[in-house]
């Protein structure tokens, strides 16, 4: 198979763990007789720096041209620290969503039985965990309109605004999530206060019993949501929620295993797929060895999964992380004593590939 590739490493340890998402690829790539072409391309800090603006337009096309893109890492302290900042790292991140079309972000969070020690939940409690965050990724406060800030400095606004639409279509990507797995779907809301939630509740509940029959639905509030994945994550399926809701219950839901460091995600739309994982650029860790490139790795075996139809190869790198988590070939998120580094773990699952 003969397959492009964009690749966005982007800022912080961003490059790092992409160097061995594609050192893992071209084992891959070797095993499997595949062939990946990289296209390399520039988003966020990196990208202002060198041309103004956090997602230029031959990045644009770079993804366009692609069967997939691998997207890294994207933020600069620079810019956390100066609010006032007109253009940011993550405006290029926003954008190229609404550019590659990208609504629906699945999050799944399974964590490893030999990781259940470092959770810092019990691992009574964590045990059997196994769920998927459906998060809708183009509407909502994010987006919406109006937003700003008075003349004075002294109010701000924003607006959280859905449609009928775009609540339907990644509904859709829910219900099918839940048909594969243990039909099951959690509409997680704040229906008693919003009425974005209130259209969301009631426009998932007509599906349902009119195209979805099969799967049991029930509802949950953000916030008892949060305190569920604390205290009973293994009750949990498939969460479908909106965008803001689902950018924090992610980040929850990446912690139950341990580490963010171990959480992959896939963006996909109607006709792009972007693979990412949950955590962000780590600028403190930069240049140190120390990033956990697990997350990046897994995000390149959904793109084998969903993206190109590899279900074998895809399981092969699931195998090899596993296997380094196993035999402790860990950064020291994860392993505090005795830890191994960034480009160590990738060696270890390129091997492992290759070898098995």
């Amino acid at each position: 198979m003969d397959r492009k590739i964009a690749v966005l490493a982007g800022d912080g340890v961003g490059p790092e763990i992409m160097n061995e998402a594609v050192k893992v690829l071209d084992a891959v790539a070797e095993r499997y007789s595949h062939h990946f072409e990289y296209g390399y391309a520039d988003i966020g800090a990196c990208a202002i720096a060198k041309y103004g603006e956090p997602y230029p337009e031959r990045t644009d096309m770079m993804c366009k041209s692609c069967d997939a893109v691998l997207f890294g890492a994207i933020g600069d302290p620079a810019y956390d620290n100066d609010p006032s900042a007109k253009v940011r790292p993550e405006q290029g991140l926003l954008r190229m969503r609404k550019e590659l079309g990208l609504f629906a972000n699945i999050r799944p969070v399974e964590p490893y039985p030999s990781l259940y020690g470092v959770s810092p939940l019990k691992e009574s409690v964590i045990r059997g965990t196994d769920f998927v965050i459906v998060r809708e990724l183009t509407g909502g406060i994010y987006f919406g309109e109006p937003r700003g800030i008075s003349e004075d400095g002294t109010r701000a606004f924003d607006t959280c605004r859905y449609s009928v639409d775009e609540i339907r279509r990644i509904a859709d990507v829910g219900f099918g999530y839940a048909m594969k797995r243990r039909r099951k779907l959690t509409l997680v809301d704040k229906a008693n206060v919003l009425a974005t939630s209130r259209l969301w509740r009631r426009t998932v509940t007509a599906m349902q019993k009119e195209s979805y029959p099969e799967v049991e639905l029930d509802f949950m509030y953000v916030d008892n949501a949060a305190m569920k994945l604390a205290m009973n994550p293994s009750a949990l399926d498939v969460i479908l929620t909106e965008n803001m809701f689902g950018d924090i219950l992610s980040d929850l839901g990446g912690a139950l295993g341990g580490s963010i460091g171990m959480l992959p995600s896939a963006s996909e739309g109607s006709s792009h797929s972007l693979f990412e994982p949950v955590h962000g650029s780590y600028p403190q860790a930069k240049g140190k060895g120390i990033a956990n490139p697990t997350a990046q790795i897994l995000s390149a075996a959904m793109m084998l999964d969903d993206a190109f139809g590899l279900a074998v190869e895809a399981d092969a790198v699931r195998s090899a992380c596993r296997s380094a988590v196993e035999n402790r070939v860990c950064t020291p998120d994860i392993l505090c004593d005795g830890w191994s580094t960034t480009e160590q773990v990738g060696n270890y699952c390129k091997q492992f590939i290759l070898n098995h």
